[in-house]
């Protein structure tokens, strides 16, 4: 869950949480909890992110480079 977190920080980058939440259609306090490791992410979810950012999944969760 952490590594999620700190690569979805990386990613979002200087947008803010409310812009990138609107982009995506994840409400904003679902992404806040998932940037505080404060919720675990559903797959549907992942898939939105990583379809957004055109990240492999295995990449956004950590497990690969």
């Amino acid at each position: 869950m952490k590594a999620f977190a700190e690569n979805l920080k990386a990613l979002i980058g200087e947008t803010s949480i409310s812009e990138f939440a609107r982009k995506v259609d994840i409400p904003q306090q679902t992404i806040s909890r998932y940037l505080l490791c404060q919720r675990e992410i559903t797959l549907s979810n992942l898939c939105k992110i990583a379809d957004y950012f055109d990240e492999d999944i295995d990449f956004l969760i950590g497990r690969k480079d």
